[in-house]
């Protein structure tokens, strides 16, 4: 069996959900990639009686590794060390050295502002130089360290890694943590994990559950694989995790997928169309530019997410009101007037104003009804028209997207990078087609 770890997030603020955790999902991919199975996540206040209790929880589930993030500042609320030092029966002492080390960091702040009271706060900042005894320490990167905590002489439990809730600070610190006997001791029994990811866009996540019954129907031995299968972005992700034994197992399953699903499986090595899209353009020396309506801009912020983007996506165009898509995009008033804003023609100016305004090979729209209100019976909250237009031609699609306001812009940005993928591929529509609905995935089915 593997060695099994749990994580600790701590901090009301991210219980609360004012701070999304980003450190749990961070680490759960780092100790995968160790082959250290992931037994619990727990996210938990700053009170020392929740840390403890969440400690115990694991101990009691036999892991042999414990991550905690967070509590480690200079407040009086940051008590995650001497909690962690209890639960690992280790008398808490003052570190002369990390007490320096921690001054020294902070000198600069003399220099920035003259008036601060720097005994002050070197008298705060003193408490995190206050470690478990035997403990390893990582850093600090900013003034608080993090610690490697076995459990102390002739007592039974995981060796516990502490690190900072900042993600800067945490990332450095637990490549440290890694590398020290005391982690790779407890996580001795590691085995190797391989994972491998399947992206669909235009089914609904139904379809992939009838396909692995139909796999288990044909012997595919399911049970040596961890599957997870996720709706997101409105796109189905198929997840598996397996040993290396289990390799031909992986693949009789990936060739089902592709038989059943070919023409809606858009990555089988876990790119996203984000990621494709940006080669395809960057790979023909293609540039790009967008007229976006109702996602006032998201396209455009998506695609800068992608390094390189500046060689590519020349800019943008928010056009929400329809005197805008005249003025910036140079559509036609009269076809606004016949046609609505939300419709298809317009979709097909308004690409076709970005190309021209913006001097780009490629112009994608985007227009619609993200609400909460402004709908009508004949076209509803959640109707969005979409266009990319090239050279050769132009694909032009009609949605209709469920959810928030915010679900609307976000799908919608989704089904506008898969319209640019199949243009960049060579699909167009028949001339003066204005094309059809898009599937039950683009809607959110499933």
């Amino acid at each position: 069996m593997s060695a099994r770890a749990g994580i600790v997030v701590t901090g009301t603020e991210v219980l609360t959900g004012r701070v999304t955790d980003r450190n749990g999902p961070w680490l759960a991919e780092r100790l995968r990639e160790r082959g250290v199975d992931l037994a619990h996540i727990a996210v938990v206040g700053d009170r020392p009686a929740d840390i403890a209790a969440a400690l115990g929880f694991f101990a009691h589930a036999g892991v042999d590794l414990v991550v905690t993030s967070g509590g480690l500042g200079p407040t009086a609320d940051d008590l995650t060390a001497e909690v962690v030092g209890a639960f690992c029966g280790r008398e808490m002492v003052l570190d002369a050295e990390l007490e320096q080390r921690i001054a020294e960091i902070l000198r600069p702040l003399a220099a920035r502002f003259p008036d601060l009271d720097m005994e002050a706060v070197r008298e705060s900042n003193r408490k995190q130089a206050v470690i478990p005894e035997g403990s390893t320490v990582l850093g600090p990167v900013g003034t608080a360290p993090g610690l490697v905590v076995p459990p102390a002489p002739g007592r039974d439990g995981p060796t516990v890694v502490v690190l900072p809730g900042p993600p800067r600070e945490l990332h450095p610190l637990w490549h440290d943590a890694a590398a020290t006997a005391a982690v790779a001791a407890a996580v001795a029994n590691a085995t190797e994990y391989r994972q491998q990811m399947l992206r669909l866009f235009g089914i609904p996540e139904s379809e992939i559950a009838a396909t692995l019954r139909a796999a288990a129907e044909e012997g595919v031995e399911l049970d040596r694989l961890e599957i997870t299968t996720c709706l997101r972005r409105a796109e189905v992700e198929v997840v598996t995790r397996f040993e290396p034994s289990a390799q031909g197992v992986y693949d009789r399953l990936a060739a089902l997928v592709r038989e059943r699903h070919g023409p809606v499986l858009f990555s089988e090595d876990g790119s996203t169309v984000d990621d494709q899209v940006a080669s395809m353009l960057t790979e023909r020396e293609l540039t790009i530019g967008v007229a976006e309506s109702c996602t006032g801009g998201l396209l455009a912020a998506r695609m800068t997410e992608r390094p390189g983007s500046s060689r590519y996506l020349v800019g943008g165009l928010v056009v929400y009101a329809n005197e805008a898509k005249t003025q910036l995009a140079g559509v036609e008033p009269e076809l606004i007037e016949r046609h609505g804003a939300v419709s298809g023609e317009v979709a097909q100016a308004l690409a076709a104003g970005a190309r021209r305004r913006l001097g780009a090979d490629i112009g994608v729209a985007v227009t619609g009804i993200a609400g909460p209100d402004g709908g009508t019976e004949d076209k509803p909250v959640g109707l969005v028209w979409l266009c990319a237009q090239g050279p050769e031609g132009a694909l032009t699609r009609r949605v209709q997207l469920p959810g928030s306001r915010q679900d609307v812009r976000d799908r919608s940005t989704t089904v506008a990078m898969h319209l640019l993928r199949r243009l960049l591929l060579g699909e167009h529509d028949e001339e003066g087609s204005a094309g059809a609905p898009h599937s039950a995935a683009a809607r959110g089915e499933g």
